[in-house]
């Protein structure tokens, strides 16, 4: 995807970066990608242990139902 020049000033943003659209209700923002998954580590605080092979087991099951129903 081409980002106008003004934006991609704005953005601070060169020829290879990410970029993300976030969706607010009825609008759409663009912004810059300039961290990854594990630099975010630990930035959401959650209360307790969490059991992520069981919440990536769910996310199988769901995609897996997923395609199912797009295949009917």
């Amino acid at each position: 995807m081409t980002l106008p020049r003004e934006v991609r000033r704005a953005l601070d943003v060169q020829e290879g970066d990410h970029i993300v659209f976030v969706r607010r209700r009825d609008e759409f923002s663009v912004q810059p990608l300039n961290r990854t998954l594990l630099e975010l580590r630990g930035s959401v605080p959650v209360s307790g242990p969490q059991d992520f092979e069981g919440i990536r087991e769910q996310v199988r099951r769901d995609r897996a139902l997923a395609r199912t129903n797009l295949d009917s």
